[in-house]
């Protein structure tokens, strides 16, 4: 456009969406879903780190609208800068409400995050990614027919994390007169909390609850390193499931959480899979 163009005027045009539906028939939840965004996270060693996210977000939709207007999502989450985590989820929940005039709002977001990680004897330094999702939803009051008159509205925040790691058979241990069979398995924690936490004392916790972690990079000597940590501290599936379940249990920040593990067996044509879920149920 050239300097000291007229802009052209926008013509006012009908809004479909807003129109009244006579079926009488609400919307649970209507949003967009699988939208690719480039966003920030808190990361305890370096500050911050860019990554990509896939969103999907939703409110309701009463009964006597025919349509949510989809474009005002991405103005939401734009207006955040993509800065997306444990403390701003909150806040675009709450603009998703407001600016959709909504009772209720959920937000789901999955994202890769990466750790630099040492090698145990070389210190060889390489990039892990794990899966990460932050899962969460504010309902108000008269979104609730069960909810006391005056009462806030009642949100939940869950976080995720998917941790690959190494299991070593007890049982092909104990029987074998030479070696043990091992394998990668795939630990998924999610968690709802009282208070701020790093994802890298989540996966922390579940690495220490395996037999070794797992690496991006190993020279020899850490591979020998590896190979005799795993066959020192044999793991079955549900001892991995057990142990990442006693670690939260005796964290008091942690009110709830589910854990599921599925070892990729080397031996079998099947995979081995446990779940464990404790704690304080959302109401």
């Amino acid at each position: 456009m050239k300097p000291g163009a007229r802009i052209k005027k926008i013509p006012k045009l009908s809004d479909v969406q807003s129109r009244r539906d006579y079926r009488r028939i609400g919307i649970t939840k209507v949003g967009v879903k699988g939208l690719r965004y480039p966003i920030l996270v808190l990361d305890r060693q370096n500050g911050t780190q860019h990554t990509i996210a896939a969103f999907n977000m939703y409110v309701n939709l009463s009964h006597r609208e025919r349509g949510t207007h989809m474009s005002r999502f991405i103005e939401v989450l734009n207006r955040h800068r993509g800065e997306v985590n444990l403390k701003s989820i909150p806040v675009i929940l709450d603009d998703l409400v407001k600016k959709l005039k909504a009772e209720s709002a959920h937000l789901e977001v999955e994202f890769p995050y990466f750790l630099e990680k040492a090698a145990p004897v070389t210190g060889a330094k390489a990039m892990v990614f794990y899966t990460c999702r932050y899962l969460a939803s504010t309902v108000g009051q008269s979104a609730s027919p069960r909810s006391r008159a005056g009462a806030p509205p009642r949100k939940d925040f869950r976080v995720e994390v998917e941790v690959p790691v190494i299991s070593l058979c007890p049982c092909s241990k104990e029987i074998s007169r030479i070696g043990a069979h091992n394998q990668r398995s795939l630990v998924a924690v999610r968690v709802r909390y009282s208070g701020f936490f790093w994802i890298e004392d989540l996966i922390s916790l579940v690495e220490e609850s395996s037999s070794a972690p797992i690496y991006s990079l190993l020279k020899r000597p850490d591979e020998k390193f590896i190979t005799e940590q795993a066959f020192a501290r044999p793991r079955f599936v549900e001892d991995i499931a057990r142990e990442v379940a006693s670690r939260l249990r005796r964290d008091p920040n942690f009110t709830w959480f589910k854990v599921e593990v599925e070892n990729f067996e080397s031996i079998h044509s099947h995979n081995a899979y446990a779940y464990v879920e404790e704690g304080k149920a959302i109401e």
